[in-house]
């Protein structure tokens, strides 16, 4: 049994959210766990059942030590191999026992209930609808839509997690019975039958960020199996160790890999077009002559990314984000009185500039000027300046080391970002950005997708601008948010120039 060896990102990942939060006993807490994921042959042989125990297994592998997979019939047995292939390939130290009796919570997936010990938690859908229960097995749906499924696992991996650490999560008690339609985003309270995804035609589109958030999305339209259009891909970066701690889809396989290649290689199967574009937004649309763009899907990490992506006036955008306290999705037009992706994220006071941030959290604040240079230009990070880094945090030289030689942006994501410092210190220096849990950041990911998909389709577009959701508190009953355009007049979609040149773009008279 061994923690995954991106542990340390998982650790500051749980920091954020855990009070009274100590490395060791975090440590010794999660080794201490056996997290059981049973099922009966209906769900392995259903396509629902099939996408809830992939995504369930896929966010257990990144955190749990060990896993037991639980085969209750024969008809499952077969379906059990696959699933430890997936949890290995996260973590290849990861141990799974055998054991029934150790078992301390599990996630039970099918009609049976398991004879395995330990707390139970049963997850099932129903085509659109996620559903969880604490108590009685649910089942899945006999579609082949994934959104339902995939919800139903983040929600019941979250209340893994709430159970886990219930003594550290202030108001974290855990769900009972869940209904939750994503077409409505409303508790589902009736029957419908009409649960099926039905052929879904992108046209244009683009998902622009492959990181966490983007992988959920990756993952939900990868299972959709009547997915046509093109596709773009737009991320300009390489998949890093520490990102395994929180995107669903990447595997140890996937290291170093362009992540649009990656994403790109994972939606062969669908009937979409795939463009993978490895440059940024702005690089992207430097390169492409036609601005014309009808649907973008936003999955970026910062304020300043999304207001460009509505600084380019795409006729209609779905966002997706997790922040500290919820994540969620956005859907934004441009000019229907509504709130466009811009007046959501308009900086209210004033805000630290990159170079000014990271070089805090280098703890050397006074060698902005040398960090800004390095930031615009790529430069290495030289030996001499990681010894001056190691020396104003207070770690080791020799821990710090390894990663000079590197661009200084791939070197504060490596050692600071991705945890190194913050074990080092043992939390004394904590992440200066929101590190999202992996069942956070998987949710928002398929939820974005869910939107795209019912724009795609038309006729099921949720009412609201807003949605969100915060999966460290039991679920409650009302997600939906107006979310009010921005008021001060300070945003383009106020604009005369910008209001003209979207309706003269789209012909919206």
């Amino acid at each position: 049994m061994a923690l995954a060896n991106f542990f340390d990102r998982a650790a500051t990942a749980a920091s954020q959210v855990l009070a009274g939060f100590g490395m060791a006993a975090f440590s010794e807490r999660l080794q201490a766990q056996v997290i059981g994921i049973a099922f009966d042959g209906e769900a392995a042989r259903s396509a629902e059942g099939a996408a809830l125990l992939d995504m369930t297994i896929r966010l257990l592998a990144r955190l749990y030590p060990t896993l037991m997979i639980h085969a209750v019939d024969d008809r499952a047995t077969a379906h059990a191999a696959g699933l430890a292939s997936v949890a290995q390939s996260i973590n290849p130290a990861i141990h799974l026992e055998h054991d029934a009796n150790r078992v301390t919570i599990a996630i039970c997936v099918g009609q049976a209930t398991p004879d395995i010990a330990g707390t139970k938690f049963f997850a099932g859908s129903n085509g659109w609808t996620a559903r969880f229960s604490s108590s009685d097995p649910i089942g899945c749906g006999a579609s082949a839509n994934p959104f339902g499924a995939g919800a139903a696992a983040c929600i019941a991996v979250a209340n893994v997690f709430r159970a886990v650490f219930a003594d550290q999560i202030p108001s974290g008690s855990l769900d009972t019975d869940i209904a939750l339609d994503l077409r409505s985003y409303r508790s589902k309270t009736t029957a419908d039958t009409d649960d099926e995804i039905g052929p879904v035609d992108l046209g244009e589109t683009h998902l622009v960020g492959l990181g966490a958030i983007g992988n959920g999305t990756v993952w939900a339209l990868s299972r959709l199996s009547s997915l046509t259009g093109t596709l773009h891909l737009i991320d300009h970066e390489t998949v890093d160790l520490s990102n395994l701690q929180r995107y669903a889809m990447m595997g140890q396989a996937d290291i170093d890999a362009a992540k649009v290649d990656v994403a790109a290689s994972l939606l062969a199967d669908t009937g979409l077009k795939v463009v993978p574009h490895r440059a940024t937004w702005g690089a992207y649309l430097a390169a492409r002559n036609d601005w014309h763009l009808e649907r973008v899907a936003a999955a970026l990490d910062t304020a300043r990314d999304r207001i460009a992506v509505q600084g380019a006036l795409p006729r209609w955008i779905v966002n997706a984000w997790t922040q500290e306290g919820d994540l969620g999705v956005s859907r934004h037009g441009f000019t229907d009185g509504r709130a466009c992706l811009a007046c959501l994220y308009l900086p209210a006071g004033e805000v630290k500039d990159e170079d000014d941030r990271i070089a805090e959290e280098l703890g050397l604040p006074e060698a902005q000027p040398e960090v800004r240079r390095m930031l615009q230009t790529s430069e290495p990070v030289s030996v001499a300046f990681v010894e001056r880094i190691a020396t104003a945090l207070g770690v080791p030289f020799d821990a710090l080391r390894p990663f000079a030689g590197q661009p200084l942006r791939s070197f504060y994501q490596s050692t600071v970002c991705g945890g190194v410092v913050f074990r080092l210190t043992d939390g004394g220096r904590p992440v200066g950005i929101t590190v999202p849990m992996a069942f956070q950041s998987a949710l928002a990911g398929i939820l974005l997708a869910a939107d795209l998909s019912k724009d795609a389709r038309g006729g099921l577009k949720t009412v609201t601008t807003v949605t969100r959701f915060n999966l460290l508190r039991p679920l409650g009953t009302h997600f939906n948010d107006p979310h009010a355009r921005d008021a001060t007049g300070r945003c383009i979609c106020a604009d005369p120039d910008y209001i003209k040149i979207y309706n003269d773009k789209y012909m919206c008279y």
